[in-house]
């Protein structure tokens, strides 16, 4: 079956009696040359999901000096200072540059989600987050949640490479929509009634089959790996819509929250992205409690942070160059206001995920969240020693509680270890130096 190759180009078929239509990624031959415990008996689910700041801490103030169980809580820790049993400091772990050039804001983050330092601001490679998706997102309507609580649709880490990125959520009432709309299942509702909507979009992809085999026939090498990339994600989608037409098992930390009124305008003011991004954390565990996803990603604030405070235009970013370090202090008090508001909201999200009860324990218990930013010291952009923690205790796969020190070495094997715990088979990830076959075997039961 012989067609056009445009970027419009689209693969047709019948299904259930009405023409459908499959739409194709964007391929190198469309581009020019320069390639511009259930009721059932299950166990219960662990998720997977990262926390994510910007512009970095203090070190001298952040870094614990001894390591292990008995750590010290420094100064611009003292926010999470209740939770320290349940929360793991990593501290020494590095981005490998191997001669690249040190992105502003960007290398950081990017390096710790895909082990590749990159040459371009999009990522190079699927982020950790992404290969844990695929292993343990299947079984759950969506494959992985993403919030961002700026208001950002971009300010996002997450995606499978070549520059694409995950869309975050930013509106707490249209992230409940998708989340308990006129789709959602009550795992606890006895009157389970599969919705036409779903059964109508289940299956499309067996009635282009031929068209698919013609194509990938007529393409290089390249499209063909990315062809096989997409109608794997488009068939990994309709497996999760087959779960949406079963009765799913009772859950009983699973209880529908209420709607959230209308959200108001973007806005970087710290006082407002606190606020939303508590509502949308619990928005998210709820989701989480009635598994709608086993895998998510939440953003604070953006990288380059542009928070203020009430009464000012100067920003979060620009008190990190342009405010002094006070020669008392040794340190930018303003600044290191802004690191301290942040600690606060990953203890705000650790705390409500640890509210919910599920089975013998908490929803933190059957999670593990990997917290990081992408810098280290922002008025210098270093990416040596960037700062990451860990809460949850993954079902009982995971220790909390500690000051693990990396000592230089690669920031990879903090990914690594995530996505082994997770069930992942790989035994090494990375790229040139930041490859590594190392865990961190510190945190692991």
């Amino acid at each position: 079956m012989m067609f056009d190759l445009s970027r419009r180009a689209i693969l047709r078929g019948m299904f259930q009696g009405a023409a459908v239509g499959v739409a194709l990624p964007l391929l190198d031959c469309f581009l020019d040359n320069n390639g511009a415990a259930m009721a059932n008996g299950m166990p219960l689910p662990i998720r997977f999901g990262t926390w994510f700041w910007g512009l970095g801490v203090t070190e001298d103030r952040w870094k614990p000096v001894t390591e292990g169980a008995n750590y010290e809580v420094m100064h611009e820790l003292k926010p999470l200072e209740a939770y320290k049993d349940r929360i793991t400091i990593l501290s020494g772990f590095d981005v490998l540059l191997d001669g690249r050039p040190n992105l502003p804001h960007l290398s950081g983050g990017i390096g710790i989600r895909t082990g590749v330092a990159p040459m371009n601001p999009g990522l190079p490679a699927p982020s950790f987050d992404v290969l844990i998706a695929d292993q343990i997102g299947t079984q759950s309507r969506f494959r992985s949640l993403e919030v961002s609580a700026t208001r950002d649709a971009t300010n996002s880490l997450s995606g499978r490479g070549e520059g694409s990125l995950n869309p975050a959520e930013t509106s707490p009432l249209e992230f409940y929509n998708r989340l308990f709309g006129d789709e959602f299942v009550d795992p606890n509702n006895a009157d389970f009634k599969p919705n036409p909507a779903v059964m109508a979009r289940q299956s499309v992809l067996s009635s282009v089959a031929d068209q698919r085999k013609a194509l990938e026939a007529r393409v290089g090498a390249r499209d063909k790996e990315r062809l096989d990339q997409y109608f794997t994600a488009l068939r990994q989608t309709e497996q999760q819509l087959a779960l949406q037409l079963r009765k799913p098992p009772a859950l009983e930390a699973c209880v529908v929250p209420a709607k959230p009124i209308a959200a108001a305008p973007p806005n970087n003011q710290i006082e407002h992205v606190i606020e939303n991004h508590k509502v949308m954390s619990q928005l998210l565990a709820m989701a989480l409690a009635c598994n709608q996803t086993r895998v998510f990603n939440v953003n604070f604030n953006n990288n380059a942070s542009s928070l203020t405070k009430a009464g000012s235009t100067i920003s979060h970013h620009q008190l990190t160059h342009e405010e002094p370090i006070d020669a008392k202090l040794g340190y930018q008090p303003e600044s290191t206001w802004f690191v301290e508001r942040c600690m606060e909201a990953f203890g705000t999200f650790v705390d409500i995920l640890g509210q919910f009860k599920e089975g013998d324990g908490t929803l933190l218990d059957h999670s593990l969240v990997m917290a990081h930013s992408e810098t280290n010291f922002a008025k210098a952009h270093t990416v040596d020693g960037i700062p990451m923690m860990l809460a949850g205790r993954a079902g009982g796969k995971v220790k909390t509680g500690l000051h693990i020190a990396g000592g230089g070495s690669p920031a990879t094997r903090v990914g690594l270890t995530m996505q082994q715990i997770m069930g992942v088979p790989v035994d090494n990830w990375g790229a040139d130096s930041m490859r590594t076959s190392k865990t961190v075997s510190e945190i692991m039961v």
